[in-house]
């Protein structure tokens, strides 16, 4: 109900707001979207949002695959202390060492321009999904080794037996089966990502670099005061809509992906 009635409210007139919050609008009043895309800069923040989260989504899954795999399938001398690292990272909120993060950072850049006479550790989209992806390794190599913890044996001996290497092994025959619980790990970190706020108020300055959560704030705040609500909701669309989209897709395999990882046999 309350996202039906954001979408309804988002092509209303600035005068019909002031009626009933439940009535329908008496006309489609699509100049809402245009100008939270264009006065607002909704687009431009859309378009970051879109190269962090791509990036950052890119750089968890190579670091966090392998890794899963390899904690789930063979044995080495320090397993046991990464195996415990990682759970132990579990515990660890992000947002109460979000402060940490920016001091690093910051003391990072002051060390650049002393040396080479510019930083770039600070209002860089880049830094900003390295933080997301190493902040979400946890959870990720947790859910992908618990299912990678479940596939027989047999497949990868047989894969050894045909030839493939460890690394054709992992990519052709392993990687291929985990497809529901990989399409689970992206839609969760997809939405952790996309809906974050902290982080990118804090490592990002530069109001013109912010993705959509931190941009729709400046929107709201801006169109309270100017008393027009069709274009804050509008913009509150645009940050639904992509995350409802992608939700629909991969339903069916979220469902099997948060499921199967419990199996054994």
């Amino acid at each position: 109900v309350p996202v039906a009635w954001v979408m309804v409210a988002s092509v209303k007139e600035t005068v019909e707001h002031y009626g009933s919050p439940w009535a329908l609008p008496s006309h489609i009043h699509w100049q809402n979207f245009v100008d939270a895309w264009t006065k607002a800069n909704m687009g431009g923040y859309m378009l970051h949002s879109v190269t962090i989260t791509g990036m950052a989504l890119a750089i968890l899954l190579v670091v966090a695959l392998p890794a899963s795999y390899c904690l789930a399938r063979f044995k080495f001398v320090g397993q046991r202390l990464l195996k415990t690292c990682f759970m132990a990272g579990l515990f660890i909120n992000v947002n109460y060492i979000v402060v940490p993060i920016y001091l690093m950072l910051s003391d990072g850049d002051k060390w650049l321009r002393d040396v080479l006479g510019g930083g770039f550790l600070l209002n860089n989209h880049f830094v900003v999904a390295i933080v997301y992806a190493a902040t979400s390794l946890p959870f990720t190599i947790y859910l992908l080794s618990s299912y990678f913890a479940t596939v027989p044996h047999d497949f990868e001996e047989a894969a050894y037996i045909d030839g493939a290497g460890y690394g054709r092994t992992m990519l052709q025959v392993i990687f291929p089966m985990a497809k529901p619980s990989i399409i689970t790990v992206i839609l969760f970190n997809f939405l952790s990502f996309w809906n974050e706020y902290i982080i990118i108020k804090t490592l990002v300055t530069e109001r013109d670099q912010w993705t959509l959560p931190a941009g729709l704030l400046n929107l709201m705040q801006a169109q309270q005061s100017a008393a027009e609500y069709g274009p804050m909701y509008a913009g509150l669309v645009l940050v639904m809509l992509p995350v409802l989209i992608l939700y629909i897709c991969v339903q069916k395999n979220l469902t099997k992906g948060m499921t199967v990882g419990g199996l054994k046999g």
